[in-house]
């Protein structure tokens, strides 16, 4: 099974075959390093094997998945024929750390389309009993990403006698053991057990790449027992001692150099391919691998191509191991040839000679070529300096440029600076004496009017008392704030009396926006009509726009709604009532004859209840009057500017400024839902709209009132609802369709018995419904002075 183990103690070594998968990567290196720590001893052989990628798109079927023979020489289909100089170079660094190790190492080189599947078949054919497998250093999910799990697809598909390693950082990460022992006949475990032994006029390359070689290439020296070789051979060795390469030369503690500098915890590959160190090139190679096959560590004397030294190619295939005797080179093979004569030891010593020369022409080269790297190192760091310096001149040029641009630039942008606000100030004097002109003509103009408009106050023939200033402010003494009851957008509103009888006194403003023309049409307006719904004007003082009405005891009826100073609420019966009166007194002005008079600021403050609790409207300031054949027509007539209170005015006139009798349809359905619900305007249709389809209208009700009649008051609600749509199309007549439910909901609430609550608000006898027809009578009464008063006034 796939499971984590414990890092095998090494102790003997292994037995069977140990194989690690190598690439270019650092996962390789780590478990090479692991599998000689723990699975392999000195002496021992280690399998190298390299799994060449084939794009699928070459063949027609990957090469694991061909039928092939039964029997021997199913993986030579996976080895790689002809293996290119860049796929044996992943070899070097594997094979230079294997010898520092003094391991001995075989390549193998497959070629596949999947790796995991090369390598599952290759371990299946030679029986290999122990395979390792690096692992990449990245997170699980960079790894998911990047590519494929080799380790887990190996370990899943791996034959049953193969332990599978899994080893990452130098540690092993998980382990798939074996369940039975591997197979006893294994050609790969032939080739490393038993040494191939070369022919001298044999043209076979070899038993392979990667596989070791197991005698010395000289007839002389073949079959010859190595207990005769044991004197010659120290004794040579003994004369090559002063000149050995720095990496076999041993220091003062008796270990070589290499194994000095690069402990066995450490790990210390040779790059291969491009960029590799320049002391590789500079050293002759001291483990690779010939197109004969050997691998194990030998001195090649092929010169180095960029120094242009040339050598025989009778050297280029000599080997000897001068660090140590291959493992393979047994007393059974110098036993097979049985070589004994003294002229074999002459050949050895002339060749021992010849190497000895070599050697010292290549410690020249390597002794010239440091001298030439120090020289042209030292020429390197001077022109570096050079460099260095001319870039800190150049820096130092192009601050002073970029700073002396940022100041020419700074005196620019001041200059413009300057020029903008030259030309500003000009601009803004130029405004300010625009301005001056056209308020001192507009203050010519406002003189003009109003002087026009006084001397029209004072010759006009109006129905009303005109009161003097010094009337008005002994009354209100002086304007005093104690008899001050209201303020408004008009002005300040006063309590006092006048002829002993209680009356309001509305002052102009000076500083009202329009103050002037709204006194002179509320004067035009209330001086001419008169009816029972609608307040009285008792007299003026043109000269300082002072309006005298009559005095209304019980206030607005927002201030009722509202229950401003603790006032008991309104029954619902005298609800009713005041929305009758309304209606009443509305209808009365928009059939004014010959011209019908549009309110355009009907709202609750401007519902005034007297001390029987009787409705007037008052504040007609606003008030339009719009042609008959308009209002017979279209029922609309275009206003340049719309005026009135927001959440009252009509949607459709304050869009399209087309005014008509309909416009104060809309704000008397807001009043009439918030007679019923006592609520703020703001959103009150949408609220009473939803409460009636959800069925929930009585929680909509003014809860102060405990005996609404729900039929009566969902019935007033439909009909505010109706009032209140956005297109004045869809809107009710007020004489046809409202007024008359609004009657039969007064007749009601007269008509019940709760006569104990009517009688502390009812209204006396005389002041009970006008009827249309006398409605009508007192619009034909003040029909010509009303005419006669428009034609000496602007309807603006």
């Amino acid at each position: 099974m796939w499971l984590p183990k414990h890092q095998p103690e090494k102790k003997d070594g292994v037995q069977g075959i140990v194989a690690v998968a190598i690439d270019r990567d650092k996962g390789s290196q780590n478990a090479l390093k692991w599998a000689i720590d723990h699975l392999l001893v000195r002496g021992s052989t280690v399998v190298l094997i390299h799994v060449k990628v084939k794009p699928s798109s070459l063949s027609a079927s990957p090469s694991l998945q061909v039928p092939r023979p039964n029997g021997a020489g199913d993986e030579s289909s996976l080895i790689c024929k002809d293996p290119d100089p860049q796929t044996k170079e992943i070899f070097l660094p594997y094979r230079v750390f294997c010898t520092r190790k003094d391991i001995q190492c075989k390549d193998v080189i497959l070629e596949a389309v999947d790796v995991s599947k090369a390598l599952i078949e290759y371990a299946s054919h030679t029986a290999i009993e122990h395979l390792v497998l690096g692992m990449s250093n990245k997170t699980g999910l960079l790894r998911r990403f990047k590519t494929a799990d080799i380790p887990g697809a190996v370990a899943k598909g791996a034959p049953d006698f193969c332990n599978v390693y899994a080893v990452t950082k130098a540690k092993i990460h998980s382990m798939r053991s074996a369940s039975r022992p591997a197979p006893a006949i294994s050609p790969l475990r032939n080739q490393l057990i038993q040494p191939s032994i070369k022919d001298d006029h044999s043209s076979d390359p070899g038993p392979g790449p990667g596989v070791p070689p197991t005698n010395i290439n000289n007839n002389n020296m073949r079959g010859r027992d190595r207990r005769n070789l044991d004197g010659p051979y120290n004794k040579a060795q003994d004369e090559l001692e002063p000149f050995k390469s720095p990496f076999t030369r041993r220091g003062l503690n008796g270990k070589s150099y290499g194994e000095i500098s690069m402990p066995d915890n450490d790990i210390s590959f040779v790059s291969s391919g491009v960029g590799r160190p320049s002391t590789d090139r500079m050293f002759p190679s001291l483990f690779d691998t010939s197109d004969s096959g050997f691998s194990n560590p030998r001195l090649s004397y092929s010169a180095d191509p960029d120094l242009g030294v040339e050598t025989s190619s009778q050297y280029g295939r000599r080997s000897v191991d001068l660090v140590s005797p291959p493992p393979e080179f047994s007393s059974n093979s110098m036993d097979s040839d049985g070589l004994s004569s003294s002229s074999g030891m002459d050949d050895v010593e002339a060749e021992m000679r010849r190497l000895k020369m070599e050697l010292k022409q290549t410690m020249e080269m390597y002794s010239t070529a440091c001298k030439e790297a120090l020289s042209a190192k030292q020429k390197a760091v001077e022109l570096q300096r050079w460099k260095l310096e001319e870039e800190r001149r150049l820096e130092e040029a192009r601050l002073a440029e970029e700073a002396a641009l940022a100041i020419a630039e700074k005196e620019k942008a001041k200059s413009k600076a300057a020029l903008e606000a030259a030309e500003a100030q000009k601009r803004i004097a130029e405004l300010e004496a625009q301005k001056r002109l056209s308020a001192e003509m507009k203050a010519l103009r406002e003189s003009e009017e109003k002087k026009n408009a006084i001397d029209a106050l004072v010759n006009i023939d109006v129905r009303y008392r005109k009161y003097s200033i010094e009337d008005i402010e002994a009354a209100t003494q002086f304007f005093h704030e104690s008899k001050k009851i209201g303020e408004g957008g008009y002005g300040p509103v006063y309590h006092c009396f006048l002829d002993h009888t209680p009356v309001a006194v509305k002052v102009l403003r000076p500083d009202a926006a329009q103050g002037r023309s709204q006194f002179q049409r509320e004067v035009e307006v209330l001086s001419c009509i008169r009816h029972p719904n609608m307040v009285l004007l008792l007299g003026a003082c043109p000269e300082y726009g002072c309006l005298v009405y009559e005095f209304m005891a019980n206030g607005s009826l927002d201030d009722c709604l509202s229950r401003r100073g603790n006032t008991p609420p309104l029954p619902w019966q005298l609800r009713f009532k005041v929305a009758a009166e309304i209606g009443t007194g509305l209808l009365f002005l928009h059939q004014t004859k010959p011209e019908p008079l549009v309110h355009r600021d009907l709202k609750p403050a401007n519902i005034l209840l007297d001390r029987n609790f009787v409705a007037k409207i008052s504040d007609v300031g606003l008030a339009r009057l719009v042609p008959p054949t308009v209002a017979d027509t279209v029922t609309q007539y275009r206003m340049t500017s719309t005026a009135g209170t927001f959440c009252y005015i009509d949607p459709e006139y304050q869009q399209t400024g087309m005014l008509g009798v309909k416009s104060d349809i809309y704000s008397l359905g807001i009043i009439f839902l918030q007679i019923l619900t006592a609520r703020p305007p703001m959103g009150l249709t949408h609220h009473v709209e939803r409460a009636i389809e959800k069925g929930t209208f009585k929680e909509m009700l003014d809860p102060t009132v405990p005996d609404w009649p729900e039929e009566d008051a969902l019935s007033l609600a439909n009909l505010a609802l109706k009032c209140a749509e956005l297109r004045r199309r869809d809107r009710p007549d007020l004489g046809k369709v409202i007024l008359p439910e609004l009657n039969r909901l007064r007749m009601l609430a007269e008509s019940n018995d709760h006569h104990s609550v009517l009688n502390g608000y009812l209204s006396p006898p005389n002041m009970s419904l006008v009827s249309a027809p006398v409605v009508h009578s007192q619009i034909r009464s003040t029909a010509h002075s009303g005419e006669s008063t428009r034609n000496r006034s602007s309807p603006a």
